[in-house]
């Protein structure tokens, strides 16, 4: 499974995502420009130990990492989405992809997706803080996968 964040901005939900990453076998790509160092202690703090057991990728676009993964499907998660994430069946090769905590996911971006899925809130509430957003997704891909 890959966990694609789109310029993601804040080092605690990255660093977040990779323990995740680390924990059920997911690759990590990171798509620039990222909103801090990939060095940065909050980083490295909210990740523990897990940076030497995760697979991390950085991409300088979008384009770069789809040009390395023509194949793979592209599930987007927006609040703009129609299919709840647990009514997806999802595949061993697919990519989850997340837009930055301040501005989501542009629009081309959901799109050229190959499937949109939204995470149910209560009426009225914004969004959900990025990596549980991720952990919520990837955990339900996972659980489908029979947590392999």
């Amino acid at each position: 499974m890959h966990i694609v964040l789109y310029q993601p901005q804040i080092p605690p939900n990255t660093g977040n995502s990779i323990r995740l990453c680390a924990n059920i076998g997911a690759t990590l790509h990171l798509i620039h420009p990222l909103g801090f160092e990939i060095s940065d202690k909050r980083l490295r703090r909210a990740g523990l130990d897990y940076h030497e057991q995760a697979v991390i990728r950085e991409w300088d676009s979008f384009e770069h990492w789809r040009g390395a993964h023509p194949t793979v499907r592209v599930i987007a998660a927006t609040k703009r989405g129609s299919t709840r994430y647990d009514r997806i069946d999802y595949r061993p090769d697919d990519a989850l992809l997340f837009g930055c905590e301040t501005a989501g996911l542009p629009r081309e971006r959901v799109d050229a997706a190959d499937a949109v899925i939204v995470i149910p809130m209560r009426t009225g509430n914004r969004s959900l803080n990025l990596s549980n957003s991720v952990a919520v997704v990837a955990y339900e891909a996972w659980r489908q996968l029979g947590f392999a």
